[in-house]
């Protein structure tokens, strides 16, 4: 197998468990080597000059591959902190606390056991699509790799990070040092990485009662660690009413995305959860932009641009994707305070824009304590929120060998095909595939065709803020795709 097809985006991940491994002790060997001498290059120094920082999170296959990494690092002579279990935000932030040149994060976020990964980040932040893809073409030109006893220094870097944590809530909550006494809140870490921030909370004075999957367990026996997950929602949700706390939080395996519930068990996810992000990112940020990616709601859009004053800047999906463009807006001088997906990916500008669940639901339960003392809540910050109707995503396969070029003439012959239609007008901010806006007596909504960004697939995302209007929508699109023999509904 080519090393290569184990680039997802701007990862690398592959089944590591099973009889079926592509992320082998040899593949993981060979791009350990080239990661070094790919570091080096980029920093113009010889191997003696780097330091690096290994972390994982709770996957089954973690420290088989973390000894696989570590033996390589052992013999190219390069000094080696062994993070342990960590959250993937926590492996970057080595970079800025310990100043290690690079590290590595061993995860698969919420991907099943069988599956694992390596994630690199060095002080600029994550590695790009084209890094992953030249550290894999090193990879495959090597055979021989030299493996030496490992020697890395064990080192509890999470307890630092919790402090970090710690001491922003102690700082912003301006509320001693337990500045959570008589809160309840219940955490969800869904046997991943993310059990420690129960214990933070605690120490803040929260009572945790009712906290749930906090022990580490790579085979996650309890529910898909993934706030996107429906069951995982309904399990923090349920965990918040038999509890009677005032939030709920949950996380997927390595802590980069989040999610959390109000009291009343009424989840604060996709849409909701971007809106309340851009409450807070917007505070001293009067006419600040938010960079979302395409899916996000009609409401959302009213919300942020008319309640909130701001700017929503839709934009392509994929987590890289929406930071980036933060960035490269931030650098033309707009102001951007924050690039969030509704899959629960958030960055904030203040938070090196790093997409950190933890840090997120710091800020959060900050806003939160500081609305108590009014006597308010967060979810009643999210009433001018309008949600849809109803909302609905199809998803296609394509089966044709260049599926990206069928795909591309798919979304092009849609967009002539709405052409004649004068009920149905395109989006004035199409970054991303082609969205068009059905009139309030066509559909009364929206759709949006895009490929995915890695696989042969196209996405149909719909809403409608009528009770048939759902119907009237996927009527118009099937009257269209019907004639489109190499896509098959998934």
């Amino acid at each position: 197998m080519s090393l290569l097809k184990l680039k997802s985006g701007t990862d690398i991940r592959g089944t590591a468990v099973g009889e079926s491994v592509e992320l082998t002790d040899d593949a993981v060997r060979r791009i350990a080597c080239a990661f070094v001498s790919y570091i080096c290059e980029k920093n113009g120094c010889g191997k003696e000059d780097i330091t690096l920082a290994v972390g994982h999170d709770s996957r089954i296959s973690a420290h088989r591959i973390k000894a696989a990494l570590l033996s390589v690092f052992a013999a190219e002579g390069v000094k080696v902190y062994d993070c342990g279990l960590a959250s993937t935000p926590a492996m970057f932030m080595t970079t800025v606390t310990m100043g290690v040149t690079a590290s590595v994060q061993i995860t698969a976020s919420h991907h099943p056991y069988d599956k694992n990964g390596l994630k690199f980040f060095t002080k600029e932040g994550g590695f790009e699509g084209d890094d992953i893809k030249a550290v894999l073409e090193r990879a495959e030109m090597l055979s021989d790799v030299k493996t030496a006893e490992a020697d890395a220094e064990k080192t509890d870097f999470m307890s630092r990070y919790a402090e970090i944590l710690k001491d922003k809530i102690i700082a912003e909550a301006n509320d001693g040092l337990k500045p959570l006494e008589g809160f309840k809140i219940v955490v969800d870490a869904g046997n991943g990485a993310g059990g420690f921030f129960e214990r933070l909370l605690k120490e803040l004075g929260a009572d945790t009662k009712g906290s749930q999957f906090l022990e580490p367990d790579g085979m996650f026996p309890n529910h898909i660690p993934n706030p996107e997950d429906k069951t995982a929602m309904e399990f923090i949700s349920r965990a918040v009413i038999e509890n009677n706390a005032d939030l709920g939080i949950i996380f997927d395996t390595d802590v980069d995305r989040a999610a959390c519930v109000a009291s009343d068990g009424k989840e604060i996810n996709r849409n909701a959860l971007i809106a309340l992000s851009s409450v807070i990112a917007l505070e001293n940020n009067e006419g600040g932009t938010v960079v979302t990616d395409s899916v996000t709601s009609s409401g959302l859009r009213e919300f942020i641009n008319g309640h909130l004053g701001g700017v929503h800047y839709r934009y392509k999906r994929g987590y890289k994707n929406v930071i980036n463009k933060a960035i490269e807006l931030n650098e033309k001088g707009i102001n951007c305070p924050l690039a969030i997906e509704t899959s629960g990916h958030a960055a904030l500008r203040e938070n090196y824009f790093l997409d950190d669940g933890a840090y997120l639901m710091v800020k959060i339960i900050i806003l939160a304590a500081r609305l108590r003392k009014e006597g308010r809540s967060i979810d009643s910050l999210l009433t001018p929120l309008k949600m849809p109707f109803a909302e609905k995503e199809v998803r296609y396969i394509i089966e044709e060998e260049d599926f990206r070029a069928y795909g591309e003439k798919v979304i092009s012959d849609f967009e002539e095909y709405c052409v004649q239609f004068p009920l149905i007008t395109p989006a004035d901010d199409n970054r991303e595939g082609f969205r068009v806006n059905f009139n309030k007596w066509c559909g009364d909504g929206w759709l949006l065709v895009r490929l995915s960004v890695h696989d042969p697939v196209i996405p149909v995302n719909m809403e409608s803020d009528s009770d048939d209007g759902i119907e009237s929508i996927e009527m118009f699109w099937n009257g269209f795709i019907k004639n489109y023999d190499k896509l098959r509904k998934k």
